[in-house]
């Protein structure tokens, strides 16, 4: 692994991997591709170890033309692929854009990849010293009953919203592509991550944000959902674990080993923030909570078995659950100047208008 295309590298998991490989390889370049949508930001990218292996490219995955150029010009061995529409509220709202970048755009990445990399004419590396890896989820298997086992990597795909089932595509042409041309690739499906830099229209930076700034805190439904919780940094060490040491064509579960309801995450880190901020005039923070109407299809359960990734690879998550949400309370209390670049998004503000704006609310339960 020498030169490696990153996808979507601007974005909340893509950046910080971009960053801990930086710190983790001293060997490797990063080409990062980021067609700077709402999610993806310069800001993200500040203050990058080694920026001088580091080369950022705006660009949009769906660009053949481009993609060939980049492949070529950088002779890439590595392709590592983040770039995705990946929140369930958006996909309930306006599906088409998650087709063309989480379908089109994938099988744009694997049509330049099966040319440059297996084709003799054009391939400057042998096969077996090339990889494509794509960064999955939990949702494309489904929900989970309060008694069911958790995900492996055998449970059947079950997609319930345009995001999952956009993504369940992705996944299928990944491995139709390994299977028919040879392509080597593998896959990590991973479940919720949270951490710095991540674009708070999802549950962990929303709630802390809007308990800053003393809004409401909304929760869907009862808020008895439950999520698996992956700290990013975690993540990002699994990802580089599998493609070291992972084995071609397969896939692999990545997870926290928790599953709170989404009201306990909400309550932890209202607990944090009262500590943190003793002085608030929001605090209690866990007075701001309200509930609101459910969103269609939500899934009840998810949970991962990443019995695999341990057993095979010797990963494990270093962070629990509440060490985690404490690094990233701390990390967003410490960078106000990301959280006012975000704040004065457009598109940022329009979301919340739009998606909690009318939102009918449901009795305070606590």
């Amino acid at each position: 692994m020498q030169n490696v295309i990153v996808t979507g590298g601007a974005g909340f998991i893509g950046s910080n991997f971009v960053r801990y490989l930086l710190g983790a390889d001293h060997q490797v370049r990063i080409i990062n591709l980021d067609a700077l949508t709402y999610a993806g930001s310069l800001e993200n990218l500040k203050n990058l170890p080694a920026s001088e292996r580091h080369i950022f490219v705006q660009g949009d995955i769906c660009d053949r033309a481009l993609v060939d150029d980049l492949l070529a010009r950088y002779q890439i061995d590595t392709i590592v692929h983040f770039a995705a529409e990946t929140h369930v509220d958006r996909s309930i709202l306006g599906p088409e854009q998650f087709i063309r970048t989480n379908v089109m755009g994938t099988f744009t990445l694997l049509e330049a990849a099966r040319r440059y990399w297996l084709d003799e004419k054009a391939n400057p590396v042998a096969p077996q010293e090339v990889r494509f890896h794509h960064i999955s989820t939990d949702e494309v298997f489904g929900t989970l009953q309060p008694d069911d086992p958790p995900f492996s990597e055998i449970t059947p795909y079950a997609p319930r919203s345009p995001y999952a089932a956009s993504k369940a595509a992705s996944d299928h042409l990944v491995r139709a592509y390994g299977h028919t041309y040879g392509l080597p690739f593998t896959i990590t499906n991973c479940t919720n991550n949270y951490g710095p830099y991540q674009f708070p229209e999802k549950l962990i930076p929303l709630m802390i944000l809007n308990a800053l700034q003393g809004r409401l805190l909304p929760v869907y439904g009862d808020g008895q959902q439950i999520r698996d919780w992956l700290y990013v940094e975690d993540h990002c060490e699994a990802i580089l674990t599998v493609l070291r040491h992972g084995q071609v064509g397969e896939s692999y579960n990545v997870g926290g080993g928790n599953q709170p309801t989404n009201l306990t995450v909400i309550h932890e880190i209202c607990d944090i923030l009262d500590e943190l901020q003793p002085n608030s005039p929001y605090s209690p923070h866990d007075q701001l909570i309200q509930y609101v109407k459910d969103r269609p299809g939500h899934d009840r359960r998810y949970a991962m078995d990443i019995t695999s990734i341990q057993r095979e690879l010797d990963w494990h998550p270093r962070q629990s659950l509440s060490s985690g949400l404490a690094r990233t309370v701390q990390w967003y209390l410490e960078n106000p100047s990301w959280i006012d670049a975000i704040h004065q998004q457009q598109d940022y503000q329009g979301w919340l208008a739009k998606n909690y704006g009318d939102r009918e609310t449901t009795s305070n339960q606590s």
